[in-house]
């Protein structure tokens, strides 16, 4: 099927939807719902296994140690001055308004 191709797909919901305003219309009881059985869903993974194995064998790869817990280095302090404070900014006054003469 390529991508201009669209009679692969059905409309289920629509069938279902004309075939309950066809019965209302005729004054019958609408079809009830269909119990469809679930698709099979896919494998449930737990994320946080699959990542600790994958660091496992990428440092396995890298010839480290993957026993251990990784080392933990302190943050150097940063040397710097805080930042200096800006001075307030004021509005300029308004200049007063000329009146206009015999309007």
């Amino acid at each position: 099927m390529t991508t201009d191709d669209i009679s692969g797909f059905q409309d289920e919901y629509r069938k279902a939807l004309e075939a309950v305003l066809e019965a209302k219309a005729e004054g019958r009881q609408p079809p009830k719902p269909t119990e469809e059985a679930e698709e099979p869903g896919g494998q449930v993974v737990d994320l946080m296994a699959a990542l600790q194995e994958s660091v496992r064998k990428a440092q396995a790869a890298r010839g480290e140690d993957a026993g251990g817990d990784a080392e933990v280095h302190e943050m150097p302090t940063a040397g710097k001055a805080p930042a200096k404070k800006t001075a307030k900014k004021t509005t300029a006054a308004k200049k007063p308004t000329r009146r206009q003469r015999g309007a």
